[in-house]
C-alpha cells in the first residue's frame, strides 16, 4: 500500500519546494555546526489559474516555474520535499488505538479499519500515513496509544508527484504544510507547557490555516477562506483600484488600533479612513473565525486552554496585526520569525513580509538539509 510519501521518515538530500497560488518558493539548507545555513532561497510568481484551493490545476505550467527557478538558481538537485496546504483534500486527526497491538497489527488497524471512519472521502481514494505518539490510560482504565493520522486525496497526491516528475525532481517527502511550519518553529513552541495549547495562524494568499498545537502535535486544524488576497481586494475596492494579485500594497499597511471605550465596547472600525475600514472588516471576519475555531476546540472534551496566537505566513507581517487580534480575542498574539526561530544564517536581505512567509518552505528545507 503506497501512502503519503514518507511523511515521517528521513530521505536523501535535496531542496524544499513550497507551492502556493501566487508563488513557488524554494529553499536549500546546509548543516553548519549545531544549526543550519541557507545556501539557496528563491521564489517566482505563479500566474492565475495554475494553483487553486490547494490543488495544482496546470501541472505543465507549474513544472515550468519550478524548472525556471532551478535554472536561475543554478541548482542541480534531483530530490525535493514539498507540502499540500491544509484544506478539504487533507485530514489530520489524532485517534486512540489499543496499546497491545504490535506494529503490523497497528498498521493494519489504522490504515485499513480506522482511517475510513475519519475521512470525508472514500478510503480507496485516499493516501494515508500515521505516526505513533504517546501512551495513555482511558476512562475505563485501558491502556491505549495515540496515533496521528494523516491523509490526502490520492488524485491530489498523484498530481503533485507528476508535476515534480515533469520538473525533473523526485519527491522524497510529501506532507501537510502545517507540519512544515511546526517543524520550523518547534523551538518557539517549547515555551509552552504540555498543559498549554498554541494557535498557529498561517495567513497565506487565498486562505488562513489554523492549527492548534499541544506539545508540538497538531490537535485541531481548520482552513478559513480569508487571506492576503481578500484583504488586498478590500483595500483596492475602497480606493477605486482594479483587483490585483499583487499584495505589495499590504506591505506598507498598519492595522489601526483604537482602545475600547470605558464600557469595553469596540469603536467604529477604521474611523473615517475607507481603506482602513475595508481592511478592518476583512480582518474582523478572520478574527471571528479564529474565535469560532478556538471555541470549537475548547468544546471538544478536556482540551487545553489556548495560551497564545502565533502569526505566520505573508499576512502575519501586516503591521500591528498581532495587537489587533490580541485586542479582539483577549489572547496574547505574536508574530513568528522563521529565520530567527531557526537561528539561520541567510546571505541576503529579507523584508519582514519575506521573513514571516518563509515558515513552510524552511520547514521543508530542513527535511532535505545536507
Amino acid at each position: 500500500m503506497v501512502s503519503l510519501k514518507n511523511v515521517f521518515s528521513k530521505k536523501p538530500k535535496g531542496i524544499g519546494v513550497e507551492l502556493t497560488p501566487d508563488r513557488v518558493n524554494i529553499a536549500r539548507l546546509k548543516k553548519k555546526g549545531q544549526g543550519f545555513q541557507v545556501t539557496t532561497l528563491a521564489s517566482a510568481e505563479v500566474p492565475e489559474g495554475v494553483f487553486q484551493e490547494g490543488q495544482i490545476v496546470d501541472s505543465g505550467a507549474m513544472a515550468e516555474i519550478i524548472q525556471s527557478i532551478l535554472v536561475e538558481s543554478k541548482l542541480k538537485v534531483k530530490h525535493a520535499a514539498t507540502a499540500i496546504p491544509s484544506g478539504r483534500d487533507t485530514v489530520t486527526r489524532i485517534i486512540p488505538v489499543p496499546a497491545e497491538l504490535d506494529d503490523r497489527e497497528l498498521r493494519e488497524m489504522v490504515l485499513n479499519q480506522e482511517a475510513g471512519l475519519y475521512l470525508p472521502f472514500p478510503r480507496e481514494e485516499a493516501d494515508v500515513d500515521y505516526q505513533k505518539l504517546g501512551f495513555f490510560v482511558d476512562e475505563d482504565g485501558i491502556e491505549k496509544v495515540q496515533v496521528l493520522l494523516v491523509a490526502t486525496r490520492k488524485e491530489v497526491t498523484d498530481t503533485y508527484l507528476e508535476t515534480f516528475r515533469q520538473a525533473g525532481l523526485l519527491v522524497d517527502i510529501l506532507e501537510i504544510s502545517s507540519f512544515s511550519l511546526i517543524r520550523t518553529i518547534r523551538q518557539q513552541l517549547r515555551q509552552f507547557t504540555p498543559q498549554e495549547a498554541a494557535a498557529i495562524v498561517d495567513i497565506e494568499f487565498e486562505n488562513t490555516e489554523i492549527s492548534i498545537v499541544v506539545d508540538g502535535v497538531p490537535q485541531f486544524s481548520r482552513t478559513v477562506p480569508i487571506g492576503t488576497y481578500q484583504v488586498q481586494n478590500a483595500l483596492s475596492r475602497s480606493m477605486n483600484l482594479p483587483p490585483s494579485r499583487n499584495t505589495d500594497l499590504l506591505q506598507g499597511m498598519t492595522v489601526p488600533i483604537t482602545p475600547m471605550d470605558s464600557m469595553g465596547v469596540m469603536p467604529k472600525m477604521g474611523g473615517t479612513n475607507p481603506g482602513a475600514a475595508a481592511m478592518l472588516r476583512v480582518l474582523g471576519e478572520l478574527a471571528d473565525e479564529l474565535r469560532r475555531s478556538i471555541d470549537f476546540y475548547h468544546n471538544q472534551g478536556e482540551n487545553m486552554e489556548v495560551a497564545q496566537l502565533l502569526l505566520a505566513g505573508p499576512g502575519g507581517a501586516i503591521g500591528q496585526l498581532d495587537e489587533f487580534f490580541s485586542q479582539r480575542l483577549s489572547l496574547p498574539a505574536s508574530q513568528v520569525d522563521p529565520v530567527s526561530a531557526l537561528s539561520l544564517e541567510v546571505g541576503q536581505e529579507l523584508t519582514p513580509v519575506q521573513r514571516v512567509g518563509l515558515g513552510v518552505v524552511l520547514g521543508l528545507g530542513l527535511r532535505e538539509a545536507w
